[in-house]
């Protein structure tokens, strides 16, 4: 498995307003995609800094996604370039089911 990290660090104009918004509207784009298993829409108003973090089946799958069109794309829709970092994934411990 691969992860993958991608970061928009605000140096002025973070607006938390339109970080949730652009992760409302992109949720359903994410479900149901092919080799990817999880997406996680984070921000940190405290650092101006968004980061999104993927798992993909493959790094195929993964590297594939992240085509300079989409990097573009993003860019649009955050107002800041992100960088993107990919990591091979170790482990990965799921507590879903464990009620507390």
């Amino acid at each position: 498995m691969i992860g993958v990290t991608v970061t928009f660090d605000y140096k002025d104009g973070f607006d938390r307003s339109r970080v949730i918004k652009v992760a409302e509207n992109a949720r359903a784009m994410f479900e149901g995609m092919p080799g990817l298993r999880y997406k996680f829409f984070t921000f940190d108003p405290e650092q101006s800094r968004v980061m999104n973090f993927y798992v993909w089946d493959s790094e195929e799958a993964a590297r594939s996604f992240f085509s300079p069109e989409l990097r573009e794309r993003v860019t649009g829709l955050y107002g800041t370039a992100p960088t993107v970092a990919f990591v091979e994934i170790a482990e990965i411990v799921e507590n879903g089911g464990v009620k507390a």
